[in-house]
């Protein structure tokens, strides 16, 4: 049995998946935020309540976060769930549960469980983007995670918006203490934020789409260049990892429009004569970074 764990900053979602990638067991439970030892607590808790409920002992036990393991100190870095940073999180999840466990950040979790059984299945190299309140990416490699040298591989939301216009500079401060990072651009909250720099109009990501849909120019505008955005910071990535199929994750991934407007955006931007690379919503929805955990074992490091 494989267990997955995704360590979110509101949530902890734990699965159990049989070899044939049956659920056997589910559960989600808070965050202690801002808890490192209730973090760690909740995690062995959650372990112990999978595997109970799947009727399985010593299940391997991967975890998806929002960070990495630094591979000169293993400490955790990059974590916008800051109260992991600097700690030795793989070390002390590993020491409460008994077992060698496997962490890898949760946007490469994404990437392994559509490229095993999701939406870019079979493929060679597939790149999965979050568009969520965060903006991250991960890539997989016939199934296995690519980490990189200093575990930043897939770390898209924290580069400039490609070949900005006038009006793009220098872009909105961002929490990294940069300016015009592309999570500031293309994040769920920066989507709102854009609306309501346009329009005075103050509406959430959700609302703006309904009133798209519903014809209102401004709103429709609005999606119109988030769509432009979009198509320039992912042809970028396409230029130098030309991947095999983009996986879109996240809230807004949930957007019919984006999905099926997305291509076109991005070929433009594309230093080829040809771009058919296949864009599809993740298969497995919000599941699919706890089942990319879980797969972490199926796919060796």
């Amino acid at each position: 049995m494989r267990i997955g764990i995704d360590l979110g900053g509101t949530k902890i979602a734990g699965i159990a998946l049989a070899a044939d990638g049956r659920t056997l067991a589910a559960q989600r439970r808070p965050t202690p935020r801002g808890d490192y030892a209730g973090s760690l607590a909740a995690i062995a808790g959650l372990v112990a309540d999978l595997e109970r409920e799947a009727g399985v002992t010593a299940g391997s036990v991967g975890i998806g976060m929002p960070g990495a393991v630094s591979p000169a100190t293993g400490l955790i870095k990059n974590a916008n769930s800051t109260w992991l940073i600097g700690r030795p999180f793989e070390a002390d999840v590993a020491q409460v549960l008994g077992r060698p466990v496997r962490v890898e950040n949760d946007a490469n979790c994404l990437a392994v469980s559509e490229a095993t059984d999701g939406a870019g299945a079979g493929a060679h190299l597939v790149w999965a983007v979050i568009l969520g309140t965060g903006i991250g990416s991960g890539i997989a490699i016939d199934g296995r995670p690519l980490s990189g040298r200093g575990r930043v591989s897939g770390e898209w939301g924290h580069n400039p918006l490609p070949w900005p216009r006038d009006d793009e500079r220098p872009g909105q401060a961002c929490y990294c203490g940069r300016r015009g990072c592309i999570e500031t651009w293309l994040s769920g909250p920066a989507l709102a934020a854009d609306h309501a720099r346009r329009t005075g109009q103050s509406l959430g990501g959700e609302a703006i789409v309904a009133a798209m849909r519903a014809g209102d120019p401004k709103a429709r505008d609005t999606f119109a260049t988030y769509l432009d955005r979009m198509g320039r910071a992912v042809a970028h990535v396409v230029n130098i990892l030309d991947p095999d199929v983009i996986v879109l994750g996240g809230g807004l991934s949930n957007v019919p429009e984006l999905v099926a407007g997305l291509p076109a955006a991005i070929r433009p931007h594309v230093f080829s004569d040809v771009f058919d690379t296949p864009v599809r919503a993740s298969l497995h929805d919000d599941a699919s970074g706890v089942r990319g955990a879980a797969w972490l074992w199926d796919a060796p490091i």
